[in-house]
């Protein structure tokens, strides 16, 4: 396979910890890590870590690689940097706004190269939205990676899903105030999710076969028949209808408190949640650090860890690198 990119994140987080923490591992993966490689020695030096980067050469101009280990050109040991140099020196848990351009730049590099052909697909470490928004200019409501890869490959929904071991869960709504929830759920939003979820399943996770989805209502009790909210009756149950009869496995709408249920949950190939704190919570509370982000609708795969950038673990050791790890076998199986 092409070899995946990975970008680092915002570097006074623990992105670069993290791709430290997990050398030995990278050096087995066919990866690529984008972003300054000078931030990657010294957060090495700080660790106390042996590791080995260079900077990644223009392999893919005269063709594809098979696999980035194979390249006569790399060093032994050593992994691959696609550089972008940071706009200011980077200082553990401190951020800075000047190097929101370069959070910025990283991100649109592994998108433009991920699209040309020369990855498989994009990994990403976490970034802060915040001080992204705080710089101001073209991103000043930068709202995270989802939405920005999403204008980068001119793509309409994407859809935001959580993964790990025991679950899947797809989110119709991602961040949004509770009081926007509900007028955000039209018909039409609905539909395309479903249908998203529905096509992508079938490509990344169930060989096609159309993947069971269970889908959660609004309102407690999925509404109570309209007693309790009536978006199941006008608009969720509806459509659920309608995409049935299209062939798709869709449930009805479901209460969420008992659809989480293991023994329910175990049903369906994943489950799909109407906003961020229905779905998450839940299969965060089941193994945090152990979740995948991914992003669903794309042309290209991408999948990121389930965590923030943890400013006052950067530069520590303490940060825990599996969702990482677990990101990029996720990738990986996505791209196969």
């Amino acid at each position: 396979m092409r070899p995946l990119i990975l970008t680092m994140g915002e570097p006074a987080g623990i992105g670069a910890d993290l791709c430290i923490l997990l050398f030995e591992y990278l050096l087995t993966q066919p990866i690529v890590l984008c972003g300054d490689i000078d931030l990657l020695r010294q957060r090495a030096a700080r660790l106390g870590k042996a590791t080995n980067f260079h900077k990644e050469q223009d392999l893919h101009s005269t063709g594809r690689l098979s696999d980035s280990r194979q390249s006569d050109n790399r060093p032994p040991n050593s992994l691959p940097v696609r550089h972008i140099p940071l706009s200011v020196a980077a200082r553990c848990g401190q951020l800075e706004q000047a190097n929101a351009a370069y959070v910025i730049k990283m991100l649109q590099t592994a998108a433009q190269a991920t699209q040309n052909g020369e990855y498989s697909g994009i990994v990403t470490a976490p970034i802060h939205k915040g001080i992204i928004c705080q710089a101001g200019g073209r991103y000043a409501h930068f709202s995270g990676h989802t939405e920005f890869f999403a204008e980068q490959t001119g793509t309409a929904l994407p859809v935001m899903v959580l993964a790990n071991q025991q679950l899947k869960v797809g989110l119709v709504t991602t961040h949004l105030p509770l009081q926007a929830v509900s007028t955000a759920i039209t018909a039409a939003r609905l539909s395309e999710v479903l249908r998203i979820i529905h096509h992508d399943m079938q490509r990344y996770f169930t060989a096609g076969r159309a993947p069971k989805i269970g889908v959660c209502g609004l309102n407690p009790h999925a509404g109570e028949s309209g007693y309790i909210g009536r978006e199941e009756v006008t608009v969720i149950n509806p459509v659920l209808k309608r995409l049935r009869a299209e062939g798709l496995a869709v449930s009805d709408a479901l209460p969420a408190d008992t659809l989480f249920v293991p023994a329910h949950a175990g049903a369906y190939d994943i489950i799909v949640a109407m906003y961020h704190d229905q779905g998450l919570p839940v299969i965060k509370s089941q193994g945090f650090g152990e979740c995948v982000n991914i992003t669903f609708g794309l042309p290209i795969i991408r999948t990121s860890v389930d965590h923030g950038t943890a400013l006052d673990l950067a530069g520590t050791g303490r940060a825990n690198p599996n969702s990482l790890r677990c990101a990029i076998e996720y990738a990986k199986q996505m791209a196969a």
